[in-house]
């Protein structure tokens, strides 16, 4: 069947659009796609990452590989990103590290505001301050008292040094104005084992990890760090609303393109990744997780990115931070 002269006349007045607005859609994705994931298979940001990518491969049709390159705080799988090519075939999730690695580790061979696209936040990961099951205090407000009747003397464990768990905890000493011991875990599952044997007493975890410790009774959550209060534990209150409004401390993860990636595929693929949260069976698979799924706009993402900076820098440098 012949074309007819106005689908021919269609099609020429739409090619130069296609060619200037539309090309990546008609050409994106060719094949699979890789995801690589800056943490452990098993942890919570590969358990986001495999969800919302299996989802995003339905809907693309082409497989989302998640290829988890640990090590180096992140410099492993962002080096692996780098150098692949910048076709939007490849993208990185990362995390904090793509925020506190510049005042941590010296001679990085690249700047992260310029190497690095932000995608869209996939997801934040509300934490708890949590306590042994003998330790006195039972708010807030007694722990605050207990730490400045002896500063200097209270433990808290944090998986890693320098990760969002330490940084709440710096921010926490920092408006509360007392002095405690921080002891960095390689994993939330070590610091939740040392909290449930009566180890340490004090933890900065995320929701998922403090769940096994706190259904057998061995610890204590006395807040939570985001700005709302979770739904897996509803009637623990928040630090903001203990006497520091505005305390938001999540761990997150997030999506990245390396810089040269063409806009038009970032743009679509924070719109695929926003498809795939509203999946019914992605979030309840998530929601017992504690993730709370976000999927923001690259121009929100990045603009939220601008002010943890800001944050997290002036906290390491008051906290003198240091990777051992």
């Amino acid at each position: 069947m012949k074309p007819t002269r106005r689908a021919l006349l269609a099609a020429g007045l739409a090619a130069p659009f296609l060619a200037r607005h539309g090309w990546a859609q008609a050409k994106w994705p060719n094949g699979p796609m890789r995801w690589v994931v800056a943490y452990a298979a098993g942890g919570a940001a590969d358990t986001v990452a495999r969800n919302v990518g299996a989802r995003v491969s339905d809907i693309i049709g082409q497989q989302v590989i998640i290829d988890n390159r640990t090590g180096g705080n992140s410099l492993v799988a962002e080096t692996a990103v780098m150098q692949a090519p910048r076709d939007g075939m490849t993208f990185l999730v990362d995390a904090a590290n793509q925020i506190t690695n510049e005042f941590l580790i010296k001679d990085i061979p690249f700047n992260y505001e310029k190497t690095w696209i932000p995608v869209t936040r996939l997801a934040d990961f509300p934490q708890v301050l949590a306590v042994k099951k003998d330790f006195p205090a039972k708010t807030l407000k007694e722990y605050i008292d207990a730490a400045k009747a002896k500063p200097g003397t209270i433990g808290f464990g944090t998986p890693p040094a320098a990760g969002m768990a330490h940084m709440a905890g710096e921010q926490l000493q920092k408006l509360a104005g007392i002095k405690l011991i921080h002891a960095p875990y390689r994993g939330g599952a070590d610091a939740a084992r040392d909290i449930g044997a009566n180890a340490i007493d004090s933890v900065i975890i995320t929701t998922s990890s403090i769940r096994s410790p706190y259904s057998a009774g061995t610890c204590r959550i006395l807040a939570v760090t985001s700005e709302k209060r979770v739904s897996i534990f509803p009637d623990v209150p928040t630090i903001a609303e203990s006497g520091f409004p505005g305390f938001d401390m999540n761990d997150w993860n997030g999506l990245f393109a390396a810089t040269g990636v063409p806009a038009e595929i970032v743009t679509r693929m924070q719109e695929l990744c926003a498809e795939a949260i509203k999946d019914a069976k992605v979030k309840e698979r998530l929601d017992a997780s504690g993730a709370i799924l976000v999927a923001d706009t690259p121009a929100d993402f990045k603009q939220w990115l601008a002010g943890q900076r800001t944050l997290l820098g002036q906290l390491i440098k008051d906290a003198n931070i240091k990777l051992e």
